[in-house]
């Protein structure tokens, strides 16, 4: 059975729930980022992950960075994003 994936807002919930806390600037930037790109929420939700994953904190302009070539490279679903992202050096999967 395929687990339910959590909308965009209750993905940062849950962050926020475990210990993620994004102000409100952040969670702004991150609404931008999705409507900039015009990614899906699934893309979105990876971008934030890889982000956090490799630097340790939220970098708006890595993040933004990210979703631009998840977007350039046709990148559709977490599982190929974090694929794709172990491609290009940034995660070691």
């Amino acid at each position: 059975m395929k687990k339910k994936e959590l909308p965009l807002d209750d993905f940062l919930l849950d962050l926020r729930r475990k210990g993620f806390k994004f102000a409100d600037d952040v969670i702004g930037f991150i609404y931008f980022g999705k409507q900039y790109t015009a990614a899906s929420d699934s893309i979105i939700k990876a971008a934030i992950e890889i982000t956090l994953k490799t630097q340790k904190e939220f970098d708006g302009s890595f993040y933004i960075s990210l979703l631009e070539s998840l977007k350039h490279n046709n990148i559709h679903s977490r599982n190929h994003a974090f694929k794709y992202a172990e491609k290009i050096g940034l995660l070691t999967i």
